[in-house]
Formats: C-alpha cells, sequence, structure tokens
C-alpha cells in the first residue's frame, strides 16, 4: 500500500491532470495573496507553561496568524475572548481560525436549535476576530450508519448559518478515518463533501492526516477542486518502530505537500494556510516551526 503510495505521489502530477494545469500551477513563483497561520497544537507544551511568552515568540519569529486548539469553560487558553484579543492586538497577532468540536450535545434535536453553550461558543469565536470556526471531530456514534451520519451533516449546513450571522465560517478538520470508512461504498470524506453547502461548511482539508487515511492530497484536491480555502499544511513520514505515520518538518516527507498546495491554489479561492506539526525528531517545537515558516516562505507562500 505504501508503495504504492509513493510510485503515486511521485507521478501524481502527470496522472492526475494530463494537462498544463498542474504543470503550470506547481512550485509558482508569483506569491500567495492568501495567510499563512501556525496551529497552536504544535507547540502545545509551551502554550501550557507560557502562553504569553510562547505568542511572543511567534510574533517574533515571523508569525501573524495563529489558529487555536484550546476552549474551555469560556476561556482561550486561560484568557477570555476580550482579554486574548487585546494580548493579540499588541503582539500584532490574529486568531484567523480556531478548533472547537461541535459534538451532538450541541444540538437539541426536540427544539430544532442548537444549545446556548453553543451558541456562547461561536460568540466568543467572534469576540476573538475568528474568521473560521472548525470542528476537528465527529463522535463515533454520529457515524455508525449512513442515515446517522447524513442527518449530523445536515447540522453542519445548520451550524454554517449560524456562523454566517457572525461574520464567519463553519468548518471540519478531517482525520484519517474519513478515508478508511465507507457507506455504501462511498468514504466519509466524499459523504461530507457531497452532503455540505460550500457556501456555508469548509472543509479544512489536512495533507498529512489523509495521507495516513489512504489517500493523495494531489487526488483529493484535483477531485474537488476550489472547495479548500483552508488547508492544514502537514508532512509525515513513517516510524521504523511500529511503521505508523507521524509529521515532521514540511517537504521532509512523503505527503507531497508542495504540489498539493500547487494544485489547490492553482483552482481555488484565496487561501489560509495553516501550519501543523505534532512530532519533532528530536528537535523542540519552537525550531520545527520556526523552519515550517521558512519552507513555506520559500515556496511563496
Amino acid at each position: 500500500m505504501n508503495n504504492t503510495r509513493r510510485v503515486f505521489i511521485k507521478k501524481g502530477a502527470l496522472a492526475l491532470a494530463g494537462t498544463a494545469l498542474l504543470k503550470e500551477a506547481l512550485f509558482a513563483a508569483s506569491k500567495h495573496d492568501g495567510i499563512t497561520g501556525l496551529q497552536l497544537y504544535s507547540i502545545r507544551d509551551d502554550m501550557i507553561r507560557d502562553p504569553l511568552g510562547s505568542l511572543a515568540i511567534l510574533a517574533e519569529t515571523g508569525y501573524k496568524y495563529i489558529e487555536h486548539a484550546n476552549y474551555e469553560n469560556g476561556k482561550f487558553y486561560g484568557y477570555s475572548a476580550s482579554e486574548l484579543k487585546r494580548i493579540l492586538d499588541d503582539m500584532g497577532l490574529s486568531m484567523i481560525s480556531g478548533h472547537t468540536e461541535m459534538s451532538g450535545r450541541h444540538w437539541d434535536q426536540v427544539a430544532r436549535d442548537f444549545t446556548d453553550s453553543w451558541k456562547r461558543t461561536l460568540e466568543d469565536a467572534a469576540r476573538l476576530g475568528q474568521k473560521y470556526v472548525i470542528s476537528p471531530w465527529i463522535d463515533e456514534n454520529l457515524r455508525k450508519s449512513y442515515a446517522d451520519f447524513r442527518v449530523f451533516l445536515d447540522v453542519f449546513n445548520k451550524c454554517g448559518e449560524l456562523c454566517r450571522q457572525e461574520g464567519m465560517k463553519f468548518g471540519y478538520h478531517n482525520h484519517n478515518y474519513e478515508f478508511r470508512q465507507k457507506f455504501n461504498n462511498e468514504t466519509l470524506f466524499d459523504i461530507f463533501m457531497k452532503s455540505t453547502d460550500p457556501d456555508l461548511v469548509t472543509m479544512q482539508l489536512d495533507i498529512g492526516n489523509l495521507f495516513d487515511g489512504g489517500a493523495v492530497a494531489v487526488e483529493v484536491a484535483g477531485q474537488y477542486p476550489g472547495r479548500f480555502e483552508n488547508v492544514h499544511v502537514k508532512d509525515v513520514i513513517r516510524k521504523a518502530e511500529d511503521g505508523q505515520y507521524e509529521s515532521t518538518i514540511i517537504g521532509n516527507g512523503v505527503a507531497d505537500v508542495r504540489n498539493a498546495l500547487a494544485l489547490i491554489r492553482k483552482t481555488g479561492k484565496t487561501l489560509t494556510i495553516i501550519i501543523e506539526q505534532e512530532s519533532y525528531q528530536g528537535k523542540t517545537p519552537m525550531e520545527c516551526i520556526r523552519q515550517d515558516l521558512g519552507i513555506i516562505k520559500e515556496w511563496g507562500y
């Protein structure tokens, strides 16, 4: 399976398009007109120990946009939305996006409405200045059958309508199970893409996670041109000890990140790129995310 994927990755640019589309997109020299940010989970331990000091280092490193992965009891990393917004403004940082799971408990099936707690979550995201609210998981009990899954995707569309009222866009972040699990011979990913309104719900494509699910990013980008406005840039390598994948410095792995980004940029809208690295191969997280940003800039983003 791995060898097959590697062969496809190496030859994907020609096999996928057979036209000038990807050929013109690859390694384009023009400057990317979108946004490049960092998922703060990449430096999760630093954010726990010293959130303000860690944010200051990001600003010094050259990051201007960030994505959170910590919203608990109405607080982001221990700060209210208004407090953190002031802090970020002073540092020249912007919380462009955030990961907050929307689960079944946030939807009142009887009232056909979202719970007050979920509405407060969206209000806090708006106060923080987020453009995107991203749910990073779907509970297993909501994807036990095709019917259950489709019902909850309708809730995704409704949440998209609610987010639009706050000037934001709702989205979902894939892992690997969306490409492994199927109903009616369709992957959850394909069902999601066909069942959600792209004007209301965006798929935050995680390039590294989908590779671990047996998919290839350039193939997925070619299948759904123009659907990916917010992308998690993550590269992966295979671990020697157990054969599983872990993230690594962008461009050093097997996920063909550069080609995938080139195609997404060519066929899509203004692009929000979110760098994420979760494993570090002996380096510190801060060292890794500094290298990641440098590589993305070299690629013209």
